[in-house]
């Protein structure tokens, strides 16, 4: 027997220790097993002497999966079928060998990852599925089917969890009975497609069979194109665009029946042939107060228009330049966005894509219809407390538009003609991209004020911030900012200051400033518009006017004189920095816009900059004044507040 060397001796150490681990390894594994094993009898039947209910998964982010779960339970139960409505996030996956039949509603979180709540029981299905151990037949007593719950504006990740939920049950085992049924939020008939499939699995549970991977119930065979779901009808009729995702509004989203599409019905749908508006999209928008123009625009009065109206101030456009709030239009020739922003106050009820795909309306067309439907909502405040005649008649000849009141009004490919006819009646133009489309920057004309919403200073923070479509997002973010310095208008970034989130990058949000050098910074607190699905921001998250003066003040100091808080508009919560060099003549700020100049400049077709049409900037608006950006011509109303005295 030879000898062990004294140099051989570590090796011979890792070796043990090795084999050692491995042992565990194997014990480890083999006793899960023995726990699994012993949840079924030698006949693979449950050893409880009482049935199992049948189970009903919910694997929900934001309400959407969990309303469709609740909606399916009470049909269930209204037909005598026993079921229990189970959170993932409260079961034992090692449970499921127990289990007869499962239905699963599935949403796709980030990533194409199942949501938080769900991540220990996908990430069992997965590990089991690829543990040659478990073995293929774990899950043999057990039936499924499985509705996946997505947005396809997140492309090749398009319900990929109700897919691997599928895969993964199937590879260990469980039956299918349906073929996985696809539903998109950001398609318009969601609530149709998951009603037709809730109907196929109360016929299968009813008495139906299943043939050939599909439940055959009352004559109607499930693999017919009604709800044909395999991979081949998915392939020849999905979409061929960049538009796709997450789960969206509970029962009320939009939505798209990726798996039950003819090819009748895509007839006028492909190569941007589609409305961006469906149905869904038109009702959820109009009961909101949006008026639809044609097939993807809109517009919707201010309430800053009606304070203005009324002589009861305007909002911090007003203190910051100089508009006339009661004599702005809200509008936009896009509603669709390529974010779905934690912090949207429109809730996600606008659609989704990362490229136009839809009709294409005639920009002259828009425009006309948004200031006829302007001005008929300018009409309707005649006779409104405050709403003198004068007032009313200047706000039916409005002289502003705010190009940001939903979506992404940049990817509309016309936006060059429609801000020249705005232009060419004198209206001035405020539009602001969300910095996804640089190439459209570049090519964009020159607008009145051109902002680019910054809203997070980091690649992780904008990530979980706006939950972009796109996935190189940050290098479309920087390349934006490139594109906003060689402007020679007025440039803004916009920052949007949530308490929690991205409040404390003050460096790296002044290296980006480096990046764009824009004219202005404004720095806004977060507003809070009420519970959503689609959002877990609470009250908690919004900044105090003091924190948003804090953080701007910080972030000037690091600018090393570059920038200097200019403006404050208190009731908005809104501060804006200027450049200094630019801004700031003998002391006195120049942050206000001489309009009437700025279209002589447009009409000349001569060259021009942000210093050609500045104008003074008064006192009352100026950061520190005693009237905080309240105009003192206006009148100051605060409402009553009634509260029940405690007993």
């Amino acid at each position: 027997m030879p000898t062990m060397s004294f140099s051989s001796f570590p090796t011979r150490l890792t070796l043990l220790a090795l084999l050692s681990a491995t042992t565990f390894y194997c014990f480890y594994k083999s006793r899960r097993l023995k726990l699994l094993s012993q949840s079924l009898n030698p006949n693979g039947k449950t050893s409880s002497s009482s049935p199992r209910k049948a189970k009903l998964f919910f694997i929900s982010q934001t309400g959407t999966s969990k309303a469709l779960a609740v909606r399916l339970f009470d049909l269930l139960t209204s037909n005598n079928l026993a079921f229990d409505l189970v959170d993932p996030n409260h079961y034992e996956p090692e449970d499921l060998p127990k289990e007869n039949l499962v239905l699963i509603v599935a949403s796709t979180w980030e990533d194409g990852k199942a949501p938080p709540t769900a991540k220990f029981f996908a990430n069992w299905l997965s590990e089991s599925s690829d543990d040659f151990r478990v073995g293929s037949l774990l899950l043999s007593q057990c039936k499924f089917a499985v509705f996946g719950v997505g947005s396809r504006a997140y492309g090749a990740t398009f319900n990929a969890v109700a897919k691997d939920v599928s895969k993964q049950m199937r590879a260990l085992g469980a039956k299918e009975i349906l073929p996985v049924w696809e539903g998109d939020v950001d398609g318009g008939d969601i609530d149709e497609v998951f009603d037709a499939w809730s109907g196929k699995v109360v016929g299968f549970c009813k008495g139906g069979v299943v043939e050939n991977g599909g439940v055959s119930t009352n004559g109607v065979d499930c693999e017919s194109d009604a709800c044909s779901g395999d991979e081949t009808d998915e392939e020849e009729y999905s979409m061929e665009s960049e538009i796709v995702d997450l789960e969206d509004i509970a029962g009320k989203g939009p939505s798209r029946r990726s798996a039950t599409v003819t090819k009748a019905e895509t007839n006028g749908t492909l190569n941007g042939k589609k409305d961006m508006v469906t149905p869904v999209i038109r009702a959820s928008l109009e009961k909101q107060g949006y008026k639809i123009i044609g097939s993807h625009s809109g517009v919707k009065i201010c309430r800053w228009t009606k304070s203005q109206l009324r002589g009861r101030g305007g909002c911090y456009k007003h203190s910051f330049y100089g508009i006339e709030s009661h004599r702005c239009m809200e509008a936009t020739p896009s509603l669709a966005c390529a974010n779905k922003c934690v912090f949207c106050w429109r809730h996600h009820t606008n659609p989704v894509g990362k490229s136009w795909q839809w009709k294409m309306d005639d920009p002259l067309e828009i425009v006309n219809s948004a200031i006829e439907q302007h001005t008929k909502m300018i009409k309707q405040m005649k006779g409104v407390p405050g709403v003198t005649v004068e007032r009313l008649r200047e706000g039916l000849s409005p002289r502003h538009c705010a190009l940001s009141l939903v979506g992404e009004p940049i990817m509309y490919p016309e936006i060059n003609t429609l801000v020249d006819e705005l232009h060419r009646r004198r209206v001035s133009t405020f539009l602001v991209t969300n910095a996804q489309f640089p190439e459209k920057i570049k090519m964009l004309k020159p607008i009145t004020q051109l902002y680019v919403s910054v809203d997070a200073a980091t690649k992780e923070s904008l990530k979980a911030i706006d939950r972009p479509l796109f996935g190189d997002f940050w290098e479309r973010l920087i390349d934006s900012l490139k594109a906003l310095k060689e402007k020679q208008q007025r440039t803004v970034y916009r920052l949007t200051l949530v308490k929690g989130w991205n409040t404390e990058d003050i460096e790296a949000y002044s290296n980006l400033f480096s990046i764009g050098k824009p004219d202005f910074i404004e720095i806004k607190g977060v507003t809070y518009c009420g519970s959503s699905a689609t959002s877990k921001l609470t009250m908690e998250n919004v900044p105090w006017h003091s924190d948003v003066r804090d953080f701007s003040e910080a972030l000037a100091l690091r600018s090393l004189g570059e920038y200097e808080v200019a403006c404050e508009h208190v009731h908005s919560c809104c501060v804006l920095l200027a450049k200094t060099d630019k801004f700031k003549i003998n002391g006195q700020w120049f942050t206000w816009i001489d309009y009437e100049k700025f279209h002589d400049l447009v009409a000349s077709g001569r060259p021009f900059d942000s210093k050609d049409y500045m104008a003074i900037t008064p006192s009352w608006a100026v950061y520190g004044a005693e009237e905080g950006g309240f105009d003192p011509d206006q009148s100051r109303y605060k409402k009553e507040r009634h509260h029940r005295s405690s007993k």
